[in-house]
């Protein structure tokens, strides 16, 4: 390993090619499916780069979902609001009770986000998960709790 790093250290281009196909692996595609029905996320991957509220409490990619008062219609166009806000965000889709959208890192890496209004529990359930890659260094996790924080902040609601 020390001997590919010597190498690669001494030529300046072999370091643009390494980079620049780490990059290409960086718009990976999508997940074929975000649900498995109309209440339930697919569920994490075993890597740690994945956090979902509906995993297990005891589970490491547990987080809380977002809670709110009042109706599920408020508290979806708070959630809305709250994403237009996020610089590197992008609504994918939104449809019924599902919202859909993505964060670009500035490396451009792309992660996924589902968020389901489960109006029954006053909840909105939330999957974040990097589409490449094994460890996140916490970025997902770090990311709904900002959102959770900017969506208690719009709604009233406390954390």
């Amino acid at each position: 390993m020390s001997r590919v790093l010597d190498k690669l250290t001494h030529k300046p281009a072999s370091i643009a090619i390494v980079m620049a196909a780490g990059l290409v692996g960086c718009a990976a595609s999508p997940p074929q499916q975000f649900t498995v029905d109309n209440s339930h996320f697919t569920p994490c991957v075993s890597a740690p780069h994945c956090v979902s509220s509906q995993a297990a409490p005891g589970d490491s990619h547990y987080v809380m979902p977002l809670a709110y008062t009042g109706s599920a219609e408020q508290a979806k166009h708070a959630l809305l609001a709250v994403l237009a806000g996020e610089d590197n965000a992008k609504i994918v889709s939104s449809e019924g009770r599902f919202v859909h959208a993505t964060f670009t890192t500035t490396l451009g890496f792309v992660d996924d986000v589902s968020f389901l209004v489960q109006p029954t529990e006053s909840v909105i359930d939330v999957k974040s998960s990097s589409r490449i890659g094994y460890y996140d260094f916490g970025v997902n996790r770090d990311r709904v709790e900002r959102i959770r924080k900017a969506f208690a902040q719009r709604t009233g609601d406390e954390i």
